[in-house]
């Protein structure tokens, strides 16, 4: 009987091949393409805009080897199976190396696939030689169940790639000349960099422009008794905790008039206040207690977990995905091998498995008890109308995983990471966190002050997540009882100008306005910083630099669709509409490139005559010399110099 032919499976990366290869079997061939195979090519556009924008994708240099290897892999094999990440750019990897590797895609049936330890697969007969698979998470489990269903390569979901990558391509390429003849050699314009951009230098000049307004605050120091009074004055300046039986309440009404923001607007008006409740009475006029519940977050999307890591820990975008991408690839756990800790990574959606919903209940109940058992698991959708709902949330792959497990595999800042993304899932599957809040208000003459307090009863998911809660405890009040002033504060207050953009703050402000994806984020953020048009200041917030000022202003005032939050991320639904398979991509890159064709050539004769010349001749050829801008400001450059 002839040898069975093994089957090679082809994924991304070599830590994902290790970690799959102890999954299979001997009857499989793990390799990896380490990434990319094929790309546009770097020193020329690599797409004819007069045959339909047909791109001309090359293999590079890196790859050239790989690719020749992987050759003779396929041609040694029964079947292929390529097992790239779930994503469009995942998908365009799989047919990359299909095309590169002369692999047919074509439909192919449900198999059914059994791996037996140590022993050769069973495979039924071959009805294609190019199959694709794809799994949330890299477990021995999920990999066999993907195996059991492969398909073809979906075109729809490799045209959506291929469209953004012309897209961008096409933007950058014939925008970016410009940008280096008027401003800087080695600039690049993006789409979705270049509305990022925007949002930084507009906050900048929304700070800039801001002009503070002064309000005050009124506050009383009560006490229930006037002992408590004079234990609050003979321990004021040595303790900030208030006595027992001492409380502040904030003025919130003068006579029927209920007190906005800026109706204190300064001294005179806040002295005017105080002194209607120089010898006032002071008394509790209601007592109000509720219960309050709050309930869990979600679990994690790329967006959010990039946001929380970098607001908790200081992590940049990047950092964030490489240490979660080392997560979801698989790390050695010693005897148990390598091992996926947490599901795919680049993610819009907070979907959870119902075998990881089990999981969950099973783990909070043996850890923490019934208490802690939702009466039903908690099922999250995102409110994002883009957000690709097959995928699920990130979460650990083992719920019963606990980080206190992982302290001798994983290095700091990843342990850290599994932490966080563990407790945010297990928290999303407990009850709610309860407190019991209470409003007193209180009368003085015709002045109502009001004082909060707040007391956790059970702490629920709060258990395992902890969150900012701060309790205020009251004394017991009743109505009509007498209360003493031990102090009436009188604060002043200026309004602040808007924040500058954290990392955090950017990408939740990209999602917001559907601009970009899960995959663009922490690329974006990168590019920006490392082209120069943004720094960050002391708190790691950004601020535009010179020369992102004037790229900024130049798209702006030439360019402005690039640069227009709402026509990129109309861009990115045009883009859902071609994964969908209901348009076209050559159809939207058309839509977009006439008119954007027609205004660059109108644009370049403009932006020539716009270049700073000076009276300056160059000593070395005679030629004009202009100013020039780098990042590190504007300086003297010949005008001959290429």
């Amino acid at each position: 009987m002839a040898k069975q032919k093994p089957t090679l499976i082809i994924v991304e990366s070599p830590t994902k091949a290790k970690t799959i290869s102890k999954f299979v079997g001997p009857g499989f061939i793990v390799k990896s393409s380490m990434g990319h195979i094929r790309d546009l090519p770097k020193r020329q556009l690599g797409i004819d805009v007069d045959k339909n924008f047909e791109p001309k994708y090359v293999v590079p240099l890196k790859a050239k080897t790989t690719v020749s290897t992987l050759k003779k892999d396929a041609a040694k094999a029964g079947r292929v199976v390529l097992a790239t990440d779930e994503d469009r750019e995942g998908e365009a990897i799989a047919w990359h190396l299909a095309q590169a590797l002369g692999l047919a895609n074509k439909p192919v049936k449900k198999r059914k696939t059994k791996i037996k330890s140590d022993a050769e697969a069973d495979v039924a007969p071959e009805e294609s030689r190019v199959e694709r698979i794809t799994f949330d998470e890299i477990t021995k489990k999920a990999i066999l169940k993907a195996l059991e269903s492969p398909r073809a390569i979906n075109q729809q979901l490799v045209d959506a790639q291929q469209a953004r990558r012309v897209l961008d391509r096409l933007v950058g390429y014939k925008l970016s000349p410009l940008l280096w003849r008027k401003i800087s050699k080695g600039l690049s314009a993006g789409r979705v960099q270049s509305v990022a951009l925007r949002f930084v230098v507009d906050r900048e000049r929304e700070r800039a422009a801001f002009k503070p307004e002064e309000y005050w605050t009124i506050g009383a120091l009560l006490a229930t008794t006037e002992a408590g009074v004079a234990q609050y004055e003979s321990q004021e300046k040595e303790s900030k905790e208030l006595p027992e039986g001492v409380f502040e309440a904030k003025l919130v009404k003068v006579g029927e008039k209920k007190l906005e923001k800026f109706d204190i607007p300064n001294d005179a008006e806040s002295k005017k206040i105080a002194g209607t409740l120089e010898g006032a009475s002071w008394t509790v006029a209601t007592v109000h207690e509720k219960q309050m519940k709050r309930n869990p977050m979600p679990p994690f999307t790329t967006s959010t977990l990039q946001q929380t890591a970098g607001r908790k820990f200081g992590f940049s975008s990047a950092q964030t995905m490489r240490l979660a991408q080392i997560l979801y690839e698989g790390v050695d756990l010693g005897e148990a091998g390598s091992t996926g800790l947490i599901t795919y990574m680049r993610t819009d959606s907070v979907n959870l498995s119902e075998e990881s919903l089990e999981g969950a209940r099973a783990f909070i109940e043996g850890a923490y008890g019934t208490p802690y058992v939702e009466g039903a698991p908690r099922r999250y959708t995102t409110k994002s109308r883009l957000a690709q709902e097959a995928h699920e949330a990130i979460r650990p792959t083992d719920p019963a995983r606990a980080p206190d497990s992982l302290a001798a595999h994983l290095e700091p800042r990843a342990l850290k990471l599994y932490d966080l993304i563990w407790r945010r899932f297990i928290a999303s599957q407990m009850p709610p966190a309860k407190f019991l809040e209470t409003v007193v208000a209180v009368s003085a003459n015709d002045c109502l002050f009001e004082a909060r307090g707040l007391v956790k009863q059970f702490d629920g998911w709060q258990r395992v997540y902890p969150s900012k809660s701060k309790e205020t405890l009251l004394p017991k009040l009743a109505a009509n009882e007498t209360l003493h002033l031990a102090k009436l504060n009188q604060e002043q207050h200026f309004t602040e100008p808007p924040p500058r953009y954290t990392e955090a703050s950017l990408i939740k402000t990209l999602e917001e306005n559907g601009i970009g994806r899960p995959s663009t984020y922490a690329p974006t953020l990168s590019i920006v910083q490392t082209r120069g048009y943004v720094a960050k200041d002391e708190r790691k917030a950004f601020m535009p630099t010179e020369i992102g000022y004037a790229v900024n202003d130049l798209l702006a005032e030439h360019f402005p669709l690039t640069i227009d939050a709402q026509f990129t991320a109309k861009m990115e639904e045009d883009l859902d509409r071609v994964a969908a398979g209901d348009v076209a991509w050559q159809s939207v890159i058309g839509e977009f490139y006439g008119p954007f064709a027609k205004t660059l050539a109108e644009k370049q004769e403009t932006i020539t005559k716009m270049i700073e010349t000076t009276e300056e001749i160059c000593e070395k050829c005679g030629k004009p010399m202009i100013i020039r801008m780098s990042r590190f400001g504007k300086f003297l450059a010949c005008s001959g110099f290429p």
